[in-house]
């Protein structure tokens, strides 16, 4: 995908900065999300933000909204997934432990790491 050079509004930037951290995003990625959230509601006017927000906060359920609600939903737990997976580091995680751990090489070996030890 490619990107393009934008000025975005000081304020707005700051904004999504500070969204962007509740959703584990960069302020670009909060940007991009926003867009896309607000290209989508302006395609569907039977679609609204209020419906979209109960469900992402928990205060209504899926299936209590329209099929577009449900296409917006789908597109921001997506993101969120995306966001979260990125954010893993899992040989941290068991490199911590001060436990052996194994992994699967480039090849589909196995490779076991004595305690501690960093992937390569």
């Amino acid at each position: 995908m490619a990107t393009m050079p934008t000025r975005i509004d000081g304020d707005l930037f700051e904004a999504a900065k500070a969204a962007g951290r509740v959703h584990s995003r960069s302020a670009a990625q909060q940007l991009d999300h926003w867009a896309r959230i607000g290209r989508e509601l302006e395609a569907s006017p039977a679609v609204t933000h209020d419906a979209i927000e109960r469900v992402l906060t928990g205060r209504a359920t899926y299936d209590e909204v329209d099929d577009h609600a449900q296409a917006l939903v789908r597109a921001a737990w997506d993101e969120q997934i995306a966001g979260r997976a990125a954010s893993l580091d899992f040989t941290a995680s068991l490199a911590s432990t001060g436990q052996p751990w194994a992994e699967a090489d480039d090849d589909g070996d196995v490779v076991v790491h004595p305690p501690g030890a960093r992937a390569a």
